[in-house]
């Protein structure tokens, strides 16, 4: 019976023993001169279940975990490689601790192990005194595991190199001082995801996620990077242990939306694709996050085709030399250890317990997702390259006499630069490594299926982001997925907003003199300036072409030479008329007021050579200001000419009194006088209520600036041709009332024609100027101002010259003393 006894528990010892020997020294513990720590989740807690009183987990019962395997031995190989190297650390040993942690929330004894000394933890220890069990530790995988475990980490300044935690919040150095990974942040993720979406032209996307650090953290980063790319999150969701995929995936299809981020741990991501197959969810492109881009098992999935494209993105892959070896041979001494000694009794749980760990073959172990391999290397190469700066080794020897604190591997670590396995091994200013992402393209028709690259993003030696558009295989024939809310407008087209998100809208076309910039605001059509023009539905606008009645144009010189020979007769007719002053001719004429009237033409003419050229503000004035104030001071002339002849020859018998008044007082100057203040005040008024001055008709024609000059105020301006027209109307008057007189004195036919003709030229040029839209209504209105002088001059004063020049004989007294006599025979008899 005691021998029994004593049989069976020496039968418990040894197994324990060996137990604790294989698992802790040859897998779990390593002897060595420093130790590090590790964090690896051989075992998956799928579902916590919520604690009321503190609890101590135990890993070995919940699921095995391959790729958390995987990861425990690329640690366990990497070091063994340096305590195999003869130049890193030559005559240094590391040795090494290993963890399963499986919880985020319940996996403390291993941390406070790594951070003890001598079994006990001083929190206020001064740095310089401090000694924890490990000089560095790495891991754990997952955000969540890692927020919760790094704050008693990074306390003391103990490096914590980190494979799988890629959470944005762990780049803030207040808050983890001592944290580096050796994977990208989310911010990196995030970012390769957007060149994606906008290298492929979608901004109708949907992001999934889990309630995790991971997934919240992605999708805040993700919603603050699209701000400003055109890309619309068009719905979101971060899945509970309880979700509804069916109706969320439902929710997404009935939105059109195409491309689907799901940016999740690997468990969420499978229940997403699971769910979407089983849905039959068809023909959507899934991009997938690094935690499951490589999954090796759910590309097997039956019906994984259907759902569409899956690309994921992962860190570029590397193979680690020598690994597969290591692990066929330790599968060799684990499997001839595990035939002698049974050490996967489920009734042994003394130290770290693995049971499944032994049953893996070699090929299973080698052919798990390595997305996480070369992070994890690198960072136990990061650790012995500090500690190898730390130590002052050379090439043969390290200095032990040097006592090796925490943090002095961490001020190292913050100025590395080491190649390692063709990647470069440095870190910026929040312990982040250099980026080096793959895009690959998940190939389900082969079997197995394969993962196949067909893109990169690198921020080393200088950021590079290519995809090979051929080598992508969509699933709808060939052509890329479309994933937009609305179909992009043609050129030409402005956006109108349709709805809440800025990616859904309606096409209007730009109307004529605008256009669209697409680059800086498809939302509006953008007016031309004055100066530019475009058709309807434009980009761009285009110069408009000035144009102006100018010197060197034919029909110009036409009407300047016509001027100038008008102002060459009326100098003529003014010395004639000054040489021949005291005849009878002349005083019929108007005596020395035909001088203030030839004066007045001459004034009004020489306005017309200021049509011609670019219009300026003296232009403007001398053109339309000076002729009508001179013209109306001849008219007002001409009026009281007319008013004199009727008034000697009828008014004088009939009014006598008022003949003689008119005569003592010079009326025929007053009458001049008033009439031309009166237009000067209207003209004064004219300029400045609104003066004349150049304006550019941009309006007319769609690619022509017209340059020429407006008249000013509607109202002043009638005030200053009611004047001329009113005089012009007295003088038709006046000519009707001496119809009858003497040959000599009788202008009537010579003022009315010069009148109608007046009248006619301006009639034309105001239906014109209504009609007639372009330059050359200023040679109209030119014309018409050379015309009404011409028939003046033709009408009134050529005929009197040619008396003077050709016929002597009638510009005599004796002539005129007849015609006055003839006159009034006429009148007595009737």
């Amino acid at each position: 019976m005691h021998l029994s006894t004593l049989l069976s528990f020496l039968l418990a010892f040894i197994k324990c023993f060996f137990f604790n020997v294989f698992c802790l020294e040859s897998e779990f513990s390593l002897k060595g001169d420093y130790l590090l720590g590790g964090l690896f989740a051989l075992h998956e807690v799928q579902h916590a279940t919520p604690l009321s009183s503190p609890e101590a987990i135990q890993c070995f019962r919940y699921t095995f975990s391959k790729s958390g395997y995987q990861m425990f031995q690329v640690m366990r190989f990497a070091i063994e490689e340096i305590n195999n190297s003869t130049t890193l650390l030559p005559n240094i040993s590391l040795g090494y601790e290993i963890f399963d942690h499986c919880s985020e929330t319940k996996n403390f004894p291993s941390v406070f192990s790594f951070i003890s000394k001598n079994n006990s933890i001083k929190p206020k220890e001064k740095l310089n005194n401090y000694q924890p069990k490990v000089i560095a530790l790495t891991g754990p995988y997952g955000s969540t595991s890692t927020i919760t475990v790094a704050p008693l980490i990074t306390m003391d300044v103990i490096p914590l190199v980190n494979y799988g935690a890629s959470s944005y919040a762990l780049s803030n150095k207040l808050q983890y001082p001592s944290f580096i990974r050796t994977i990208p942040s989310n911010k990196n993720l995030i970012e390769m995801i957007i060149h994606i979406i906008r290298w492929f032209g979608w901004n109708w996307v949907a992001f999934l996620g889990s309630q995790d650090d991971y997934s919240e953290d992605g999708l805040r980063i993700f919603n603050k990077y699209i701000s400003n790319t055109g890309i619309c999150l068009a719905y979101q969701e971060n899945f509970s242990q309880k979700a509804n995929y069916s109706q969320t995936l439902k929710k997404i299809d009935m939105l059109n939306i195409n491309v689907i981020v799901v940016f999740a741990i690997p468990q969420y991501a499978s229940k997403i694709i699971k769910a979407a197959i089983a849905n039959n969810i068809q023909d959507k492109v899934w991009i997938a996050s690094e935690t499951w881009a490589m999954n090796q098992q759910l590309p097997r999935e039956p019906g994984i085709g259907k759902i569409g494209t899956v690309i994921g993105i992962t860190e570029r892959l590397l193979s680690l030399p020598g690994f597969d070896d290591f692990i066929y041979k330790e599968r060799v001494n684990i499997n001839a250890y595990s035939a002698e000694s049974d050490i996967q009794s489920e009734n042994n749980k003394c130290g770290q317990y693995c049971d499944c760990c032994t049953s893996l073959t070699a090929e299973e172990i080698i052919n798990e997702n390595p997305t996480f391999s070369f992070a994890i290397y690198a960072a136990i190469y990061t650790i012995a390259h500090a500690l190898h700066d730390v130590l002052q080794c050379d090439m043969n020897v390290c200095n032990k006499n040097i006592t090796v604190k925490p943090y002095m591997l961490l001020e190292q670590m913050k100025r590395l630069d080491f190649p390692l396995n063709g990647r470069q091994v440095k870190y910026d200013d929040n312990g982040d490594p250099t980026i080096s992402f793959a895009v690959v393209l998940w190939n389900t028709e082969t079997n197995p299926p394969r993962f196949e690259m067909v893109g990169t993003y690198d921020t080393y030696p200088e950021v590079t982001f290519t995809i090979n558009n051929s080598r992508l295989l969509w699933h709808n024939n060939g052509s890329v997925p479309f994933s937009n809310c609305s179909v992009e407008c043609k050129e030409g087209f402005s956006r109108e907003p349709d709805g809440y998100h800025s990616c859904c809208f309606l096409c209007k076309k730009c109307p004529r003199n605008s256009y669209v910039n697409y680059s800086w605001n498809p939302y509006t059509c953008s007016p031309c300036a004055e100066s530019e023009w475009s058709e309807e539905g434009s980009t761009t606008c285009k110069k408009r072409s000035v144009v102006y009645l100018e010197v060197t144009e034919i029909p110009s010189i036409i009407v300047m030479v016509s001027a100038t020979c008008l102002i060459i007769l009326l100098i003529a007719i003014f010395c004639l008329f000054a040489h021949n002053y005291n005849t009878p001719v002349v005083k019929s004429a108007g005596g020395g007021m035909c001088f203030l009237m030839m004066t007045c033409l001459i004034m009004s003419t020489i306005s017309v050579f200021f049509f011609f050229g670019m219009p300026s503000s003296v232009f403007c004035l001398l053109r339309n200001v000076a002729f009508a104030f001179f013209f109306t001071v001849f008219l007002s002339c001409m009026a009281v000419r007319s008013f004199q002849i009727v008034c000697i020859f009828k008014m004088a018998a009939k009014f006598p009194t008022i003949y003689s008044l008119w005569v003592k007082h010079n009326g025929q100057w007053l009458f001049v006088g008033f009439f031309s203040v009166i237009h000067l005040f209207s003209c004064i008024l004219w300029m400045t209520v609104s003066t004349p001055k150049p304006s550019r008709d941009s309006s007319t024609f769609k690619d022509l600036t017209i340059l020429s000059c407006e008249m000013g105020n509607t109202a002043t301006v009638s005030v200053v041709l009611f004047i001329g027209w009113f005089l012009g109307f007295l003088c038709l008057l006046f000519s009707y009332m001496g119809r009858d007189l003497p040959k000599n004195y009788n202008e009537a036919k010579s003022i009315t024609f010069s009148l109608i003709l007046y009248n006619v030229s301006w009639i034309v040029y105001f239906t014109a100027y209504l009609i007639l839209k372009s330059k050359y209504i200023q040679l109209v209105n030119a014309m018409a101002q050379l015309s009404s002088i011409y028939g003046i001059l033709f009408s009134y004063f050529i005929p009197k010259s040619y008396i003077i020049v050709f016929q002597p004989q009638k510009n005599t007294a004796a002539y005129f003393q007849t015609s006055i006599q003839n006159y009034t025979q006429t009148i007595s008899r009737t």
